[in-house]
């Protein structure tokens, strides 16, 4: 951990997603590393994105390496991987942050909601890791498209669902020094409302041609997220 900001683990990380929220969170001074299958590959992203920064290197490792070595975990692997990525950096988990960002999509079918029989992706991850992991739900209704431009003003905002009201408060910061506005979301439980959305989002890209349909929440106060 660097003395202000703490070592973040992206899991999937040379994915459009992971990519794109790793590089606004170097570029925010964040120490980061590119969780992947393929360090090699993990490494040439790394190498093209590290000219641009002016804080720490992303650094790049399999994926539990970089869990073990990180403070707060970011979960950004295929639902098809979820739990096969969590049991091989479970023994890395126990006491940190996990962000799951994980959605349900069942290809070919992505623009239908197919919910796990939990309710929950996110929620079936908190079931089996248990208290010793603080598990908050993020992330899912962003266009990576959006993301992987970090002079992008992303207008969508990060629901954020969590037992934990200070774990969710963390990940606000998080999403906030990304340059995106999140807001408190209730108890984990309802990440079964922010999952379904991705797939509801997709269907109105396809439907309208676009590339980067978001939501966003109306009626607050302007700083309500702070």
């Amino acid at each position: 951990m660097t003395p202000d900001k703490p070592t973040l683990a992206v899991l999937g990380g040379t994915g459009a997603q992971g990519r794109g929220l790793a590089l606004r969170w170097a570029k925010a001074g964040y120490p980061v590393i590119l969780g992947t299958r393929s360090p090699e590959k993990g490494a040439r992203i790394a190498a093209g994105f590290n000219p641009g920064l002016s804080g720490p290197a992303i650094r790049s490792m399999d994926n539990a390496a970089a869990a073990a070595e990180a403070d707060i975990v970011v979960l950004t692997v295929p639902f098809a991987a979820q739990l096969a990525t969590i049991e091989e950096v479970r023994p890395a988990l126990a006491g940190k942050l996990l962000i799951d960002v994980t959605v349900p999509l069942v290809p070919p079918k992505v623009s239908r909601v197919q919910l796990p029989p939990r309710g929950s992706a996110v929620v079936a991850v908190q079931d089996l890791l248990g208290e010793t992991v603080k598990v908050v739900s993020a992330f899912q209704n962003l266009s990576a498209h959006h993301l992987e431009n970090p002079d992008h003003a992303v207008d969508c905002d990060v629901l954020v669902c969590g037992d934990d009201p200070s774990a969710r408060e963390i990940v606000i910061g998080l999403a906030r020094d990304a340059g995106l506005r999140a807001l408190h979301a209730g108890r984990l439980a309802n990440s079964t409302a922010t999952e379904s959305l991705t797939a509801l989002l997709i269907a109105i890209n396809r439907r309208y041609k676009v590339a980067g349909a978001g939501i966003r929440i109306t009626g607050l106060a302007e700083g309500a997220e702070a």
